[in-house]
């Protein structure tokens, strides 16, 4: 039980994230990523020493081969962010919402591509129902919804590279950002000696303060979804994070109101109904590994 609330907490706060940076909207996306990375290594950083699991970080970051595979990482949800950040500043937040949507039919797709694992019928079908959505899109709004595809393209290959390479939320977290960190210190640096200077941290304290709470903002629901992880089995944890797109699809209907076109409803019902495969077919396949399991024990 407690597991369950720790999960459904995390979701709920990453669900909500369009409310806090949509306070930040008028500060520009670039430096709202710089200041989200660099607070959010002063956030985890802290929580490793209060964890004192500083030897634990200091012993992956010994590891040239996962050092090289995070760098990459780093990158890619530095990008996802800035995709996500701009997203809300521009009131697309429900174009990112059906990215978040997409991510586990886009990650089924690339598992099966680039590592060879085997696909469920009804996963099959979900991926082809997810293309059929992009298609649909294109062809009845007239543009590629690059928001959603660029979000989850990103998030996609970065949980692909982390299975590969798998290590702990917080350890992870915490070296991704201090591989970055230098790229965003340094731009802020040098917008600060700018002759154009725009920086807005400092110019006001509620600006200032809701930058510095970006980091603590990103670490908090990885620290319950990470410790909610230990305790629930996988298949509650994959049915779950739907909370988080669905949340921000309400929020972006009914409190941003964005224009939510016919065509629109469609793509999402096309997607929905594609997740409904893609659970439906995963459970179907822990079912059936459980029986055999159950067979193998049996015979032994």
């Amino acid at each position: 039980m407690q597991g369950l609330v720790m999960a459904l907490a995390a979701y709920l706060l990453w669900g909500c994230f369009p409310l806090f940076f949509n306070l930040l909207s008028h500060v520009s996306s670039t430096e709202v990523l710089a200041n989200r990375i660099i607070w959010s290594l002063v956030s985890t950083l802290f929580v490793i020493l209060l964890l004192r699991k500083r030897e634990t970080l200091m012993a992956l970051m010994r590891n040239p081969e996962l050092m090289k595979w995070l760098a990459l990482t780093s990158v890619l949800i530095s990008a996802n962010w800035l995709i996500f950040i701009w997203s809300v500043a521009q009131h697309r937040v429900m174009e990112a919402s059906l990215g978040y949507y997409m991510t586990p039919l886009v990650s089924l797709l690339l598992a099966r591509i680039l590592l060879k694992e085997s696909l469920h019928p009804l996963q099959a079908v979900a991926g082809g129902l997810a293309a059929l959505a992009v298609a649909w899109e294109v062809y009845s709004l007239g543009s590629l919804p690059w928001i959603s595809l660029a979000l989850a393209m990103t998030f996609g290959f970065y949980g692909l590279v982390r299975k590969r390479y798998p290590v702990d939320g917080l350890s992870g977290l915490t070296i991704e950002t201090m591989l970055i960190f230098p790229i965003a210190l340094s731009w802020l640096l040098w917008q600060y000696w700018s002759t154009s200077h725009q920086l807005m941290f400092g110019g006001d304290l509620s600006t200032t303060l809701l930058l510095m709470a970006s980091g603590v903002v990103t670490a908090v629901p990885l620290l319950l979804f990470a410790s909610a992880a230990k305790r629930l089995d996988l298949s509650v944890v994959g049915f779950i994070m739907y909370i988080n797109p669905t949340m921000q699809f309400i929020i972006a209907v009914f409190i941003f109101q964005e224009d939510f076109p016919p065509q629109r409803l469609v793509t999402f019902i096309i997607i929905w109904t594609a997740l409904i495969l893609f659970m439906w077919g995963m459970w179907q396949s822990r079912q059936q590994a459980d029986s055999d399991d159950k067979v193998a024990h049996t015979r032994s």
